[in-house]
């Protein structure tokens, strides 16, 4: 920066002039960027985010922060006792979710305690232990009212926390719509029986809730890594005939056989064939779709039998193809979505009462000082992690 001290009158003038841009300078910069993004992709982005926002791409990094606040009569801030790093805080790390703030402190898997609150919280209260849920949601738009607080209309509905709000990987959280977004932890339940209720084991249960399963049913799940597995408990609630899980994984597969010995366990080479052999209609009667891997969209429609339901949890970094004339007559309902977290309180009666169980795969718990350490291991899945502890 240059400093000038003391200019004479006569140089005021020229020193305050500003720099004049054409609007047709504008678009020859704008167009240049653009042609740098459309030809470099990922590598442009990185630099003009660096460039503009000063925030680098594919790095975290531990900062100090304020203490967060009640801003609204409905939020509370939550101590944050145990965490855990999700594969979507990855997909924030390396740019690939627009819509998170720059900045943002990371995390939306947490349990913890209940610090403070505002004034029109009615349903928890300091000292409280609570599940974090990942959405927050006001309860009273059109979608709230109807249960699908996945796409609460609200500013700070749906995926805020970790995203587009200071999320949980830290000290204390502030939590919008209190209410809504924290269920208190039964007495008999630990913060590890509770760390993934709000998220994945959310997801699991409205998964599992929407694929309508019947005892009768043969149930395919593609995809055994963590979500996969929440779903799989939440499966077996439903007591289906048969549950099939697909995982390329040697580790993940010797995992779901120790864990549930009654799960036939097959790889992605096999899949179709065992799964028509073992099914008595043709194909499952159920397939819940949780890889999001290239080829795992259409091994779920074709593994599927006439008239079978077809749950898509997966998230693809790619778009997805319908061949619809290879599919003709097969008459599939395809349902998609995030998950709509309404049934914590669900949740949790079920773990105080035995009937589900995710303290397995929480493979590795670092404290807060090593969470880089954490990190590294959980992003290239080293030591057959599957879910990582972050303890306060």
């Amino acid at each position: 920066m240059q400093k000038i001290l003391y200019p004479e009158r006569e140089k005021w003038t020229r020193i305050l002039e500003r720099p004049e841009n054409k609007g047709e300078d504008l678009d020859k910069v704008c167009k240049a960027v653009f042609d740098e993004v459309r030809r470099d992709g990922d590598e442009a982005l990185r630099k003009y985010t660096w460039y503009f926002d000063r925030v680098r791409l594919g790095r975290f990094e531990v900062t100090e922060k304020a203490k967060p606040v009640i801003q609204e009569a409905t939020d509370a801030v939550v101590r944050v006792t145990l965490s855990s790093i999700c594969t979507s805080d990855l997909h924030i790390k390396h740019g690939s979710v627009p819509r998170a703030v720059p900045g943002i402190t990371v995390g939306h898997e947490m349990v913890g305690v209940v610090e403070s609150v505002g004034e029109a919280v009615t349903k928890v209260k300091p000292g409280d232990r609570v599940a974090v849920n990942v959405e927050t949601f006001c309860g009273e738009c059109f979608f709230c009212r109807h249960g699908w607080v996945n796409n609460c209309t609200d500013p700070n509905g749906g995926w805020a926390l970790g995203c587009r709000i200071d999320g949980g990987q830290t000290e204390f959280v502030r939590v919008p719509f209190a209410d809504n977004g924290l269920t208190r932890i039964p007495e008999n339940v630990s913060d590890e029986q509770a760390l993934f209720v709000g998220d994945i084991l959310a997801t699991g249960y409205w998964t599992a809730k929407i694929s309508e399963i019947s005892e009768e049913d043969t149930v395919l799940i593609i995809g055994a890594g963590p979500t996969g597995l929440c779903t799989l408990q939440c499966v077996r609630l439903y007591n289906p005939k048969r549950i099939i899980v697909c995982e390329k994984d040697v580790a993940r597969q010797e995992f779901v056989k120790n864990q549930y010995p009654e799960v036939i366990v097959v790889s992605p080479e096999v899949c179709l064939k065992e799964t028509l052999q073992l099914s008595e209609h043709g194909g499952a009667d159920r397939v819940i779709e949780v890889a999001g891997a290239d080829d795992t969209f259409q091994l779920a429609w074709q593994a599927a039998r006439p008239n079978a339901i077809v749950t898509v949890v997966a998230l693809y970094d790619k778009p997805q193809v319908l061949p619809l004339p290879d599919m003709y007559g097969k008459n599939l309902t395809f349902k998609t979505g995030g998950v709509d977290g309404c049934d914590c309180d669900e949740i949790l009666r079920l773990i105080s009462e035995g009937k589900i169980d995710t303290t397995p795969l929480i493979t590795h718990t670092f404290p807060f000082s090593k969470i880089e350490e954490a990190y590294d291991l959980f992003e290239n899945r080293r030591d057959n992690v599957i879910k990582i502890g972050i303890r306060n």
